[in-house]
């Protein structure tokens, strides 16, 4: 053994504690108890987050892969899918608003967390079956040695401080990102320009409750679902809110809007710009009517997307949002993290057991960046163009979801948990589903950009609603998706033309004016 083994006193060293190295640590641990595996985290207990929301496949990680089926049921609220109301200068009201979601319940599990109950519960897991945990500290220095020994220097709040010693360092520092900022990988989006304002709200109306329904009978009976356990989201142009019930009665309200299209207004506090912008939507005007945010926890952050240039090297790897981050539209953190921990595990694992880490190395990276792309341009390029006009998102929607369920869902529950080591829409990830799917948002980008110039972007906001039957993995989900391409295929036919040729193609990329939030 080297003078380097010798001193070395852990396989594995994991930077933050939350969800993303903490279910890195339990999956390691579970492939391999004899991995020594280190924990280091900044806080004495993780702190309040966004509250969040599991989509299908994040649900299966949480539920089946780490076991917290009990955990997610007793301490955090069943979700009913997601569900969105869009507006224009004719709208009045909550019930005046078009809206789309799912007209029963849905079929699959999934889940609104709070994220600091949920961290902290798989934290004490990771710890229960053998990982060792080392808080308050916090790191000060990361040295990497390719295919050698890493280091870690931390300090404590009492003055203490140590060097520690690893084969391996998992980055899951969530956006501080401490080896993509330290090694200068991390690179701005700037094909994405997006900004979030967010906090946690009390007082505001539940969509189900009998005060809106006795008022509203009709519009309460013509869906059958629970409305208010959905993520309900609130759409305009170039922007969206979320809205998240959380166990105890705390609402998380946030909005995430594109710069170059709006901007929240100017001067005062966040919470009251936050407040001022979202008033604008007739719907959540009346549903903030007596709601109040909590002072202390708003928060403000420009430029969010970013991604690492490296996800890996032979001695370290990158998980969550340490690795990336795309966009909250669709919940997509938590899959991130599904793919990105199961994949490093994975990586990890194999390398501390002798297998070539070179050839692994560099499939991971490929794999991830391949996915990054692909997944921003199959979601999220340009969306905001669009994402607030009924028809165009209404459309978007359900042709998102019948491909997520083909080509990204429907893996784990045929394959097993290792289908999660691929990342979607990297090879083998769903990478025909993907290239699908960035070829139609293209198309719906365009025609709203068309629809903005022609003045009858949103003209179908008011008055419409479209209730669905949840998506399963069944002989009727190719069907289903066939039937929403055809309706692409007549949109196309009945206005998609206009974008179509290279004279109308390089119009449509000209800037657009700025718009403000639309005032009713």
């Amino acid at each position: 053994m080297s003078e380097n083994e010798q001193k070395r006193k852990w396989d594995v060293i994991i930077l933050g504690g939350a969800l993303a190295g903490a279910s890195t640590a339990l999956l390691l641990r579970r492939r391999n108890p004899r991995w020594r595996i280190l924990i280091i985290e900044k806080s004495d207990r993780l702190g309040r987050r966004v509250g969040e929301s599991t989509v299908e496949t994040s649900a299966y990680f949480l539920g089946r892969v780490l076991g917290l089926t009990e955990h997610l049921n007793e301490k955090h609220l069943v979700k009913q899918g997601m569900r969105f109301w869009f507006y224009n200068g004719e709208t009045q009201g909550l019930t005046d608003c078009s809206e789309t979601g799912p007209k029963y319940n849905v079929r699959f599990p999934g889940y609104q967390v709070d994220r600091a109950v949920l961290d902290e519960e798989v934290l004490s897991r990771a710890v229960s079956e053998g990982a060792t945990l080392l808080r308050p500290v916090r790191v000060r220095e990361v040295a990497l040695e390719e295919g050698g020994i890493q280091t870690v220097q931390w300090s404590g709040e009492d003055g203490s401080s140590g060097a520690e010693r690893a084969r391996w360092v998992v980055d899951a520092s969530g956006v501080s990102a401490l080896l993509g900022r330290k090694n200068g990988w991390l690179m701005t989006n700037t094909a994405h320009p997006i900004a979030a304002c967010w906090s946690r709200w009390k007082g505001v109306k539940n969509l189900d409750s009998r005060e809106i329904s006795q008022g509203n009978p009709g519009w309460s009976k013509r869906s059958k679902a629970v409305r208010f356990t959905a993520t309900n989201h609130f759409c305009g142009l170039g922007w969206w809110s979320w809205w998240i019930p959380l166990k105890g009665g705390d609402m998380s309200v946030g909005i995430v809007y594109d710069q170059r299209i709006t901007e929240l207004p100017e001067g005062g506090r966040v919470g009251d710009r936050l407040r001022e912008f979202l008033m604008a939507h007739p719907a959540a005007r009346e549903l903030l009517r007596d709601a109040t945010y909590q002072e202390g926890d708003v928060h403000f952050r420009r430029n969010c997307a970013y991604r690492s240039s490296r996800y890996a090297g032979d001695g370290f790897v990158l998980v969550g949002d340490a690795a990336a981050f795309m966009d909250p539209f669709y919940s997509p953190g938590m899959d991130w993290i599904s793919f990105s921990a199961s994949a490093a595990a994975a990586l990890v694992d194999a390398c501390l057991s002798g297998r070539n880490a070179a050839e692994r190395v560099a499939r991971h990276n490929a794999n991830f960046s391949a996915s990054h792309d692909r997944w921003f341009d199959a979601i999220y390029r340009d969306k905001y163009y669009y994402m607030g006009d009924y028809e165009l998102m209404t459309l978007a929607f359900r042709l998102d979801l019948g491909s997520y369920y083909l080509g990204v869902v429907s893996r784990p529950f045929d394959i097993g948990d290792s289908a999660l080591e691929v990342p979607a829409f990297a090879p083998r990830g769903g990478r025909a589903a993907g290239i699908l799917m960035a070829f139609y948002n293209r198309r719906l980008a365009a025609i709203a950009r068309s629809r903005m110039r022609r003045g009858t972007w949103g003209s179908r906001n008011t008055g419409r609603y479209h209730g669905f039957i949840s998506y399963e993995l069944n002989r009727r989900l190719i069907p289903r998706v066939v039937g929403q391409l055809l309706v692409w295929m007549l949109l196309e036919a009945r206005e998609g033309w206009r974008t179509w040729f290279s004279l109308r193609a390089r119009e449509m990329a000209a800037p657009l004016p700025h718009a403000a939030p639309l005032k009713t």
